[in-house]
């Protein structure tokens, strides 16, 4: 006998496009990792520290070093005051992080809110952690439907979680949505978990900001944050979560079992891709923008509908219903017949919303964005 708990949840529909691109030799603008090369003083740093002999456990729970460069640019970046040593937790990816939270924090039965649409690991986290979600849809352009969230709190709720900048859809939330968020956290006493992994990718003027950076929600936030996307490492899976010593305590126990630790001589590498010039960030937000803007116009070119994303890497866009398929078959047909992946949208929604919905990943050098232009010209919708 499996667990039930399995039942509840399939195979990542994103790493299987990702499959369906090498079989059918498509573009693969399914799973969001770049195509080019990550830094090369970064590259170079996790080389050093291997040849340096950083290949044993480090602390369990993040290298020293690791963790007090993470403390100074939470700080500086996120306005969140983090004790390297209480505070701080490094894992194997922001998605250990996830899990780490919600096995820490949940008891079954417990209810989470999620807005939807949302990043398809947070189904199975709340299955595997006994969790009973709560989705809240967004609006039409994004925003928060205010009535929808207030009616999903209740004494049942324990944690909210929020992915800011969005993965699938781009939505950079509000400092008037972050407020309402808060309130309700603190009337209700919830913890929010924010998925914080796109926080250096962002347009149109677009700022970052951390819940946790909110007058009376440090102590009760859960921040997570990683390297993979910042710095085009997404195989090195180095992420962390940031939380009052408490709540820290519980996530490293987790942690502890669940994996030991990150990488050794990845975790000192990443201490110098921390050290980079503001000059760096500037640069991948404008990068990102220029790839943006070809992705946006070879779909709106190619017949689909959709939105400038204001941050990530992501463009969720709406296919008509005139192709007479939903969006698995459609995807199916992009990737085996005009040689694109994308991920179909149901993967991001528990509403039939995302049956119209693909979404497409510009995290690729301009001549893979253009070539996958030129393929999806060949569409006729």
């Amino acid at each position: 006998m499996l667990s039930r708990r399995i039942g509840h949840f399939v195979e990542s529909v994103i790493r299987d496009m990702t499959r369906l691109s090498l079989k059918y030799d498509a573009i693969n603008l399914a799973q969001g990792f770049p195509d080019f090369p990550a830094p090369q003083e970064l590259k170079q740093a996790g080389a050093t520290a291997i040849m340096e002999d950083y290949n044993q456990y480090s602390i369990t729970w993040g290298a020293k070093d690791l963790r007090d460069e993470i403390s100074r640019k939470a700080l500086k970046y996120n306005n969140i005051e983090a004790d390297p040593d209480s505070e701080i937790t490094v894992t194997c990816g922001s998605t250990e992080a996830m899990m780490d939270a919600m096995l820490a924090l949940i008891n079954e039965g417990d209810e989470v809110v999620i807005f939807e649409p949302f990043y398809e690991n947070y189904g199975p986290d709340s299955a595997v952690s006994g969790a009973v979600p709560r989705f809240v849809p967004l609006k039409d352009d994004y925003s928060i439907n205010e009535d929808a969230l207030v009616s999903a709190f209740n004494k049942k709720t324990r944690a909210l979680i929020l992915n800011t900048p969005n993965n699938p859809c781009g939505k950079v939330f509000t400092k008037e949505e972050f407020k309402l968020i808060a309130e309700l956290c603190i009337e209700h006493d919830v913890i929010a978990v924010t998925d914080e992994i796109y926080e250096h990718i962002l347009y149109d003027n677009n700022k970052h900001i951390s819940i946790a950076s909110l007058p009376e929600m440090k102590d009760r936030t859960l921040t997570i944050s990683g390297f993979s996307k910042t710095y085009s490492v997404t195989g090195w899976r180095i992420g962390y979560a940031i939380a009052q010593k408490d709540i820290t305590s519980a996530i490293r126990k987790v942690h502890d079992f669940l994996t030991v630790g990150a990488p050794a001589p990845l975790q000192h590498a990443c201490v110098t891709a921390l050290r980079f010039p503001d000059s760096y960030y500037k640069d991948l937000a404008g990068m990102y923008d220029r790839k943006r803007k070809i992705l946006y116009n070879s779909l709106i070119n190619a017949g689909f509908k959709c939105k400038m994303p204001g941050g990530a890497y992501y463009i969720l866009a709406d296919f008509p219903e005139e192709t007479g398929m939903d969006d698995m078959a459609f995807a199916k047909y992009l990737v085996s017949e005009i040689g694109v992946a994308c991920v179909p949208g149901s993967s991001f929604y528990i509403s039939k919303e995302g049956k119209h919905k693909l979404r497409f990943t510009f995290s690729k050098k301009d001549e893979t964005l253009i070539e996958a232009a030129r393929r999806l010209e060949k569409l006729k919708i």
